[in-house]
């Protein structure tokens, strides 16, 4: 088992810290919000996310291989979120302290929901489990150890794409720069979901 841990949470920090939707929505909620307004969206990353990856390891990811129009359906249901979201950042305003600014940062429970819609958390999830447990390992422990080392590494780096929005809205205090900021971050959401419709 201490054998497993080290390379898991090695895996579970390179996949979260790396930029993906989650850590590119927690960005730009930081620059407009502000970390404490981030915190139930950052909560919802780092809860959220571990229950899909011990959903997965329990027996969801066998559905993909079972019925393979479950993966084409959540690759169009995430994508369409993943849009969705990038409208709301790309048209938020950026005016006023970002403690009074208009709009809302994700909740707790849109956050979490979100991870299921996730397509690169799909992909790490099944990766995750398909890498690390094994047929003659017990596999409560295995994607015990593989849950648990991402519930302790989710927060973390979420938050520190959160303080580096927070430092970006501090240095475009002015409407246009942050407007332009909100875009260009609409804009990457959008480009991550483009490799998934490229064969």
């Amino acid at each position: 088992m201490l054998d497993l841990i080290l390379p898991v949470a090695l895996f579970a920090f390179s996949m979260s810290i790396t930029p993906g939707p989650n850590n590119v929505m927690v960005t730009a909620s930081g620059a407009n919000f502000g970390y404490r307004r981030t915190i139930p969206h950052l909560l919802g990353i780092g809860l959220g996310y571990p229950a899909m990856v011990a959903g997965v390891g329990f027996g969801l990811g066998g559905v993909f291989e079972a019925v393979p129009a479950v993966h084409v359906v959540l690759k169009y249901a995430g994508s369409g979120a993943i849009l969705w979201m990038a409208w709301r950042i790309a048209t938020a305003s950026g005016t006023g302290p970002a403690t009074e600014r208009p709009g809302r940062p994700f909740t707790f429970l849109q956050a979490a929901a979100f991870q299921w819609v996730n397509p690169k958390g799909w992909v790490v999830a099944v990766g995750a489990v398909s890498a690390f447990t094994t047929v003659e390992g017990d596999l409560f422990l295995e994607v015990g150890a593989i849950t648990l080392s991402f519930v302790s590494v989710n927060y973390a780096c979420a938050s520190v794409w959160t303080v580096f929005g927070v430092g970006i809205g501090r240095l475009l205090k002015h409407r246009n720069r942050l407007r332009i900021f909100n875009v260009a971050t609409g804009l990457l959401l959008v480009a991550a979901i483009v490799p998934l419709f490229i064969d």
